[in-house]
């Protein structure tokens, strides 16, 4: 039997004007932009002490403003409430990333790219290999914590003519940080409490810096750089494309607590990396007040990985590694994915979270996603699926945990 759908005229025309308005407005967002904070010019939020802060249990809502005055879906008022979640996590998480300071030169020569940063007087530099592809660009590039490609398979980039760039960490603050005694806190010896997150994603924003400074010698396209690294590098990644608009594709590899994990939903697992037991020195100490009450944050790290919205964002995860807590990196990324969605760009998100390899080492299976990313948004390939959610979690009920989501009352709605 053949049924027809009957559908009035008026009724067609009005859910093609609705497809293509969201269609439309979904093409004018931008992939990525000149300014490493466009929301710079908003409002600062006001912060309160933890004793102030109400109990959240489920996931923050990523769209309501920080005063509690309301929420916004709209896109125009995105760059404010970005700015606000940035404003917390630094308050309550990594501590102050600084901003551009005004004395930076940079050179390129014999492959290396060198960026010294001066401040009071001080000078940091920053050194990075560069492996450029044969021709005269401009090139993509991705920038890789500890080599060019992160812990991703350089092949990836090197037969797609993508530059790989080397963020040599420790010339800004070591794995192990000594509170006070790093190299950037010569520059800034009043933010002795740094966490190591808030001072790596500084290097990287002064290592693209440098890259402005000497486009006339080193031809990189700044409109299709990329981050990533594994693990702890993993975080790093995570945090630096969330804190830098110039990155247009952010790929953060199985990075585990404090990186993609919700330290909410983790708190609800078993030996993973929780709040209280993560690193002290990635983070800083004011963060651990939280330890016993982490439903107190004010944000979790579903808004850490918005942050990067509208720009793209891949989370790799490997559950084979239970301190990963990946089944709260699958709640947090689903939650975090919503933001994209309402926006109608869903495909500049994806997570792949695929057993059955060591830590950090790429499995042939997990290929595929990382290279339809890295066609879509640092070579331009429109065509490509990035409509990526694999993972091992169908029992899980994720959306428990963001339902209320506009209803002004954080508690748990079970899926029907």
């Amino acid at each position: 039997m053949t049924t027809k759908l009957n559908i009035k005229p008026t009724v067609l025309f009005l859910l093609l004007s609705i497809f293509f308005v969201v269609t439309s407005s979904a093409q004018n967002i931008p992939l990525v932009y000149n300014l490493e904070n466009t929301g710079i010019n908003c409002s600062e939020p006001i912060l309160s002490n933890i004793e102030e802060l109400p109990i959240i249990n489920p996931l923050t809502d990523p769209f309501e403003w920080s005063n509690k005055s309301g929420r916004s879906t709209k896109f125009e008022d995105w760059k404010c409430r970005r700015l606000e979640i940035k404003a917390e996590i630094e308050y309550y998480e990594i501590g102050e990333k600084p901003n551009r300071p005004e004395n930076i030169t940079a050179s390129f020569s014999n492959d290396t790219l060198t960026v010294n940063v001066t401040v009071n007087g001080n000078t940091l530099t920053l050194t990075s290999h560069i492996l450029l592809p044969n021709g005269n660009g401009p090139f993509p590039a991705v920038i890789g914590v500890g080599r060019g490609s992160g812990s991703l398979p350089e092949d990836i980039f090197s037969s797609r003519n993508i530059a790989q760039i080397t963020f040599n960490f420790t010339q800004v603050m070591s794995h192990t940080q000594t509170r006070g005694n790093e190299p950037i806190n010569k520059l800034y010896p009043e933010l002795e409490y740094f966490g190591a997150y808030s001072a790596w994603s500084w290097g990287v924003s002064r290592i693209i810096d440098g890259l402005e400074l000497v486009s006339n010698d080193l031809n990189i396209d700044l409109k299709h750089i990329a981050v990533t690294g594994c693990s702890f590098a993993g975080k790093m990644a995570l945090f630096a494309g969330a804190f830098d608009e110039r990155i247009a594709l952010t790929i953060a590899q199985e990075s585990g607590g404090g990186g993609a994990a919700s330290w909410r939903v983790s708190e609800t697992l078993g030996n993973v990396e929780t709040l209280g037991r993560t690193s002290h020195a990635w983070f800083i100490e004011d963060l651990f007040k939280f330890s016993n009450s982490v439903p107190k944050l004010p944000f979790d790290h579903h808004e850490l990985m918005a942050m990067v919205a509208p720009r793209a964002l891949l989370i790799l995860g490997n559950p084979d590694y239970e301190w990963l807590a990946d089944e709260s990196g699958y709640v947090s990324s689903r939650a975090a994915h919503e933001v994209w969605k309402t926006f109608g760009i869903g495909d500049r998100f994806g997570f792949s979270i695929v057993a059955g390899h060591n830590h950090c080492a790429l499995p042939d299976s997990q290929k595929p996603e990382v290279e339809a990313f890295v066609a879509k948004f640092l070579l331009g390939n429109k065509d490509v699926n990035t409509n990526v959610q694999i993972h091992p979690f169908e029992d899980v009920d994720y959306a428990q945990w963001y339902n209320w989501w506009g209803t002004g009352n954080p508690i748990f709605i079970k899926q029907n």
